[in-house]
């Protein structure tokens, strides 16, 4: 679709778009406030005791959940999933999606909160497809101990997992997953701003319309994010074997 056949608002004057606009902004204000409610809500939720000990696997081989922790009070994870021995092409777009985002995390860390991933799939070969992306968080595998870690959730997805420590024990107090991921993403957040949304086929947009996103973070084959990296002539093998 070109941009002259894509369908757009109808042109008015700048005291009707603003009048349409102060509308909005009464409705985004109560959006706004009901997320404040609901994170309330969040903050009173009960926690459950998990072990402090379960193993991962990181730089150094074997350690635990509560080194996980840096030492900071607080742990938000990202249970990465991972499809064993498939190329970094093939590696979920989602998660790759969320975690290219997370460059920076001196402002977590300033409130004594770690953010760590927890892959789904073992170290040595998802190790390759962090340092692949040029990521720098925290890294670990969790795939010997996901019936532990995950239990009553579905293993293969994606989640993330928020922890809290008293000492050496530590307490999970949220999980989220599917959509829910999204809280992790500037990028849908800032789509959403645009008159053209995200191009995703479920949104509620006016007839006309461009919806052409179907793979929305895929393109040509691979994750969007991968492409700057193969240019930049990194290798995407993550067998270890490439030359």
């Amino acid at each position: 679709m070109t941009n002259e056949s894509m369908s757009m608002p109808p042109v008015v004057d700048r005291d009707a778009f603003q009048a349409e606009l102060d509308a909005l902004r009464v409705r985004e204000r109560a959006h706004t406030r009901a997320g404040d409610v609901i994170s309330a809500a969040r903050r009173r939720l009960p926690m459950v005791e998990v072990d402090a000990t379960t193993q991962l696997i990181g730089p150094d081989g074997p350690t635990t959940l509560l080194d996980a922790f840096e030492g900071r009070q607080q742990l938000i994870t990202y249970y990465f999933m991972w499809h064993p021995g498939q190329p970094a092409s093939q590696q979920c777009e989602g998660c790759t999606w969320n975690n290219t985002q997370m460059g920076e995390l001196s402002y977590l860390h300033s409130r004594d909160v770690t953010f760590a991933v927890f892959c789904q799939g073992p170290y040595d070969e998802s190790i390759r497809y962090h340092d692949f992306m040029g990521w720098t968080m925290p890294w670990y595998s969790a795939k010997d101990s996901l019936e532990t870690l995950l239990v009553g959730r579905t293993i293969g997805m994606m989640h993330i997992v928020c922890y809290l420590r008293d000492g050496d024990r530590v307490f999970e107090t949220y999980w989220t997953t599917n959509r829910g991921v999204e809280v992790q993403d500037i990028n849908y957040s800032m789509m959403d701003l645009t008159v053209y949304g995200r191009r995703e086929p479920w949104e509620d947009s006016p007839e006309g319309w461009p919806k052409n996103m179907v793979e929305h973070t895929r393109v040509n084959g691979r994750p969007i994010a991968q492409w700057s990296r193969i240019e930049a002539g990194r290798s995407d093998d993550l067998t270890g074997n490439a030359t």
